[in-house]
């Protein structure tokens, strides 16, 4: 198994595009599979059409289901940040794509999106591997 990590800075964005970096790192390869994972308690990976105004919608959904205020037992950092650690259970912190002739086999309008929540920590690792087929 091929493995890479990504360093992403999301700064205030809930939505990051990861496509075009694991397009990359599955260019050099044949078939398989890529699985795309997120190491962190506060953030997840999704497929999402992006730029059609989901990135919008996706916020607005997580608003009301995981408000930013002080309800939550977690709660260190910024008010709120209890609920960022909730999202996981939503958002899946890993996804398992099939790759063919080296693409990613991605539907028309999905990308692939890192979902990040917590602004009191902008840096993120995403763990990609290969596993050829």
């Amino acid at each position: 198994m091929d493995s890479e990590e990504l360093h992403v800075v999301t700064g205030d964005r809930l939505v990051t595009d990861l496509t075009s970096p694991v397009e990359r790192f599955c260019g050099r390869r044949g078939d398989g599979l890529v699985h795309v994972f997120v190491p962190h308690a506060t953030a997840g990976v999704a497929l999402l059409e992006l730029g059609s105004g989901s990135e919008h919608d996706l916020a607005e959904a997580l608003a009301r289901l995981l408000p930013r205020d002080d309800r939550w037992r977690h709660r260190h950092g910024s008010v709120g940040h209890g609920g960022d650690h909730l999202l996981p259970a939503f958002v899946s912190p890993s996804l398992s794509i099939p790759v063919l002739a080296g693409r990613p086999a991605l539907g028309t309008w999905q990308s692939i999106a890192l979902v990040d929540p917590n602004t009191d920590n902008p840096d993120r690792r995403v763990r990609l591997s290969f596993l050829a087929g």
